[in-house]
C-alpha cells in the first residue's frame, strides 16, 4: 500500500494558478495524497476545490495574512502523511513526478528534483509556455552554501524531520528554503532526483526572484550569520547562474513535460489575470 503523502500548498489570491496545480495533482500516477491548501487570508478557494472531489483536499483559512512561510508552517502542522511534499500555488507537477520522488526517497530523507523554469502567458483561460529553461545542477553541499540550487516546490521529505529541526524559519523570510535545505543537510540524507518534474512559474522579464534586492539583504545577512556562509551576493538571479562556479555544476536531466497545458475545471472561477 502506498504511504500517505501530504502536499502542502500556501496560496493567496491566485485562483487560476491554483486551479492548474489541482489539475496537475489530479493527474498524478501516485494516488495516496492529502492535499492541504493554506489560504493566507485571500479570496475563498472552496468553489475551486469542489471541482476536484476525487482529491482529498483540506482547506485551512488563515485568520490574517501571515505571509508564505507562516502559511507553510501551518500546513505542515496539519499534515498527516508519512511524507510531505511542498509546492507553490503557481507551480505545476508533471503526472509522474510524485511517484518518481517517492521512488527516489527510499534510501534518503529529503529528495528534490530538477525543474523547468517556465514563463507563462494566460490565453483563453489557460497558461501557455512562452519560454522554458532547464534548471539542473549537481548536488554539491559545499557549493550550496555559496549559491542554492534547491527548488522547494516538488521536494519530498519525511515528516519526522520536523521533530528534529523544527519548522521553517520565518526570520530569514525570502531564504526560508535555503535555510531549510542547509538544516536538513546537517543531520539527514539529501539527494537530487535528476528529472525535471516541476514546472517553476517565473516571469523571465520580471524580477520576482531578483527584485527588491535591498529589501532582501537583511534576510540574506541573517541566513549567512546563522550558517556561517560569509558574504553572499544579492545580484540578479540569472546573472548568478552565468557565473563560472555555478555553470560548472550544470547537470544532465530528463525533461518530462510535453508542453500540454493544464486546463483546470470550473473555468467560471476567475484566475489571477481576470479571465
Amino acid at each position: 500500500m502506498q504511504p500517505l503523502i501530504s502536499v502542502v500548498i500556501p496560496t493567496y489570491n491566485r485562483l487560476g494558478e491554483l486551479g492548474e496545480l489541482l489539475e496537475s495533482l489530479s493527474r498524478q500516477t501516485y494516488r495516496n495524497l492529502q492535499i492541504i491548501i493554506v489560504n493566507d487570508n485571500g479570496v475563498s478557494v472552496d468553489a475551486l476545490c469542489s471541482c476536484y472531489r476525487e482529491l482529498s483536499i483540506r482547506v485551512i483559512d488563515m485568520e490574517a495574512n501571515g505571509k508564505h512561510v507562516r502559511a507553510r508552517n501551518r500546513g505542515v502542522e496539519e499534515a498527516e502523511g508519512e511524507f510531505i511534499l511542498l509546492c507553490d500555488d503557481d507551480d505545476l507537477l508533471v503526472p509522474e513526478h510524485i511517484e518518481n520522488m517517492h521512488r527516489g526517497i527510499e534510501d534518503s530523507d529529503l529528495v528534490y528534483s530538477d525543474v523547468e523554469i517556465v514563463e507563462f502567458n494566460w490565453s483563453g483561460g489557460v497558461r501557455l509556455p512562452v519560454s522554458r529553461r532547464t534548471f539542473a545542477y549537481e548536488h554539491d553541499l559545499e557549493a550550496m552554501r555559496r549559491f542554492s540550487t534547491f527548488v522547494p516546490s516538488g521536494c519530498l521529505y519525511r515528516r519526522s524531520i520536523h521533530e528534529t529541526i523544527g519548522f521553517f524559519d520565518t526570520e530569514v523570510y525570502h531564504y526560508w528554503d535555503w535555510d531549510f535545505f542547509l538544516r536538513v543537510s546537517e543531520s539527514f540524507r539529501v539527494r537530487r532526483v535528476p528529472a525535471a518534474g516541476v514546472l517553476y512559474a517565473f516571469a523571465l522579464g520580471g524580477d520576482n526572484l531578483s527584485g527588491q534586492l535591498e529589501d532582501m539583504r537583511p534576510y540574506l545577512d541573517k541566513l549567512s550569520r546563522k550558517h556561517g556562509l560569509g558574504e553572499l551576493p544579492t545580484k540578479n538571479f540569472f546573472l548568478l547562474l552565468e557565473e563560472e562556479d555555478v555553470k560548472s555544476r550544470e547537470a544532465e536531466t530528463s525533461l518530462l513535460w510535453d508542453g500540454t497545458p493544464f486546463r483546470y475545471r470550473c473555468m467560471n472561477t476567475k484566475n489571477s489575470e481576470g479571465e
